[in-house]
């Protein structure tokens, strides 16, 4: 048999580093942070264990760059969905990128505290590319909203998102996501009825679903269609 082409070669490791992604997230989302390994990380990508620390340092750079997948793509839909919000309509993409993010610290509460917790380690950020991808859309939206100074409020909006995301998870005294929103939206002169709005007003207590966000957890559509791993096995031989 002939070699492979190089251009086949990197398909097969952007393939690879594909499914450890959306496996790390299938499993933490389902058994937490310590009880997953990064074998069973691989076991359930159906990549070779080698491969986990071909492309990440350790679980928990893993975890971050598959947290950090998630929100863009969440990000990425809110703005996306119909109807369209304008070109110059920077309310209202500000008021998506909310509620995007404060969706997913409802819908997904595990990931995203663990994530929050990852974060505080001594890594920090993780500068990898799915980080990146997320940053440029949130600078984005920063841009359009109206500002004088993007590097001085782009670090502020995601500043304040994480601590409302914090606000809303810490164990024992979480803050209604309704409420955050509020506070978030108050700050940023956004109307009520901008991006998805929850059932009532700001002064309710918000209702068990939210169908702007209410998914089940399949992160399948955050990844593109794969095909079978064992050319991924044999790669790494």
């Amino acid at each position: 048999m002939s070699p492979r082409s190089a251009s086949v070669n990197e398909e097969l490791r952007r393939r690879s580093r594909e499914r450890l992604l959306q496996a790390t997230l299938e499993l933490v989302g389902e058994r937490g942070y310590e009880a997953t390994t990064l074998g069973d990380i691989a076991d359930r990508a159906g990549s070779a264990r080698g491969l986990v620390s071909y492309y990440f340092p350790g679980k928990r750079q893993l975890l971050q760059s598959a947290v950090h997948r998630l929100m863009n793509r969440t990000l990425q839909e809110a703005l996306e969905r119909e109807p369209w919000p304008a070109a110059d309509d920077g309310d209202e993409r500000l008021a998506r990128a909310i509620d995007a993010i404060l969706g997913l610290a409802r819908d997904q509460p595990l990931l995203m505290r663990t994530h929050m917790a990852g974060i505080l380690q001594a890594e920090g950020f993780v500068q990898c590319p799915e980080q990146q991808r997320l940053a440029a859309l949130l600078r984005d939206t920063v841009l359009r909203h109206g500002t004088l100074d993007v590097d001085r409020d782009y670090p502020l909006l995601r500043a304040l998102l994480m601590g409302a995301v914090f606000a809303a998870l810490v164990p024992g005294a979480p803050m209604p996501v309704v409420r955050l929103r509020a506070e978030l939206f108050q700050r940023y002169g956004l109307a009520w009825e901008s991006g998805f709005p929850p059932d009532g007003g700001p002064d309710d207590l918000p209702s068990d679903e939210c169908p702007a966000h209410a998914r089940a957890a399949d992160f399948s559509r955050y990844f593109e269609p794969l095909r079978p791993a064992a050319a991924d096995r044999d790669q790494s031989k």
